[in-house]
């Protein structure tokens, strides 16, 4: 047996994340803006999604490892910063009385998606309830592609009308996790991120489980409006910021566009 798979076990048995090269700054925070909230049995109707239909997808563990998925193993050098990170989120959505979170950054290649993935492989070990991971670019969905599996359709495909929440949500082999794709890549993400359909969606999944947290991968904030419409039905957002390639007008930038935001902090990321 392998030295991966032996600690993918223990972390079975252990329900205990790791760290990915990641540091949390909660210095800068704003007001909890909520959304209006329809009623449930409104919601329920034009989304009944039923989760029990979720398919299970068998992945190369070996192959996180390479894209740098480095939750899903214990012995790591870095682990102890992921698990301060996701004591300090669960810590502040508990203070907001939220349970779903926006991860963006100012520019691509920052590293939000792989950050994304880790917290919510580090969160699914940690906490008693589930996890779902969304991946919410819409212009480039790549979290099926960095966790090893095929995804043709998504939650794209969904607010189109074209598919089911039920057939579209996927285990990735790891216990309490459960990953919505993209789906197929289209030009008008911001007037579906924005449109009705997204916010009952959203609604929906922040409350049809109490002991879920919904993490949402969104495109960078200064490429596109996508973070900022989705932004509006979201408890918590946090900011990656690379070190040594995310300049100070890039940020400033970004934290004026989400002033009005629940922004719960920074993460520094790709530190030497």
């Amino acid at each position: 047996m392998s030295k991966l798979r032996k600690a993918l076990d223990k972390a079975k048995e252990a329900r205990e994340g790791l760290a990915g090269d990641i540091i949390i700054d909660d210095n800068i925070s704003s007001p909890l803006k909520t959304s209006p909230i329809k009623k449930r049995e409104e919601r329920f109707e034009k989304i009944n999604p039923a989760y029990h239909h979720t398919t299970i997808k068998h992945i190369d563990f070996q192959n996180l490892e390479n894209n740098k998925i480095i939750s899903i193993c214990h012995e790591n050098a870095v682990a102890d910063q992921l698990k301060i990170l996701r004591t300090q989120i669960l810590s502040q959505l508990k203070k907001l009385q939220g349970n779903s979170l926006l991860i963006t950054s100012a520019n691509p290649g920052e590293g939000r998606t792989v950050t994304a993935i880790n917290l919510a492989i580090s969160l699914s070990q940690q906490i008693d309830g589930t996890v779902l991971l969304v991946d919410a670019d819409l212009r480039k969905p790549s979290i099926h592609s960095l966790l090893g599996f095929d995804a043709e359709n998504g939650l794209s495909d969904y607010l189109r009308g074209k598919a089911q929440i039920a057939d579209l949500l996927v285990n990735p082999g790891m216990h309490r996790l459960v990953v919505l794709p993209g789906g197929k890549p289209i030009p008008n993400s911001s007037e579906l991120l924005g449109s009705p359909r997204m916010e009952d969606l959203v609604n929906e999944l922040k409350e049809r489980y109490a002991d879920r947290i919904i993490i949402f991968d969104s495109p960078p904030l200064l490429t596109s409006a996508d973070s900022l419409v989705l932004s509006r039905f979201i408890d918590g957002i946090l900011i990656v910021v690379e070190a040594e390639k995310t300049t100070r007008e890039n940020l400033k930038r970004a934290t004026e566009l989400l002033r009005d935001k629940p922004v719960i902090g920074t993460i520094l990321n790709k530190t030497k």
